[in-house]
């Protein structure tokens, strides 16, 4: 879990990501749309290739990453106990937010 976290730390990564989670992409594309240098992209790719988070399929003489959901997945799961605190603190803020219209009301 701590090498995707590191992964997805730096921006342009997650950028990569974020690019890949719509349409799988070459090297050339990724670094067109993000404005980067493509060995910039290359480096960046390996990285995320390393922990699992991109692959690469060959297409004749090109590379085509797409994005692998597994170790998202797995993420997900990670943060499942947080998102529930996040839910209940929200909850409690909306009741407390609600408490307070009443009171504005009945003045």
């Amino acid at each position: 879990m701590e090498k995707i976290l590191s992964a997805i730390a730096e921006p342009n990564r997650l950028n990569i990501i974020g690019l890949l989670r719509d349409t799988p992409c070459t090297v050339g594309e990724i670094a067109e749309q993000l404005q980067l240098r493509q060995p910039q992209v290359s480096k960046h790719l390996r990285v995320l290739s390393e922990v699992g988070l991109v692959v690469a399929e060959p297409v004749a003489n090109k590379r085509i990453y797409k994005l692998r959901p597994q170790p998202l997945m797995k993420l997900d799961t990670w943060l499942e106990p947080y998102r529930q605190i996040w839910e209940e603190r929200f909850d409690q803020l909306d009741d407390y937010l609600v408490k307070l219209q009443e009171k504005e009301d009945e003045e």
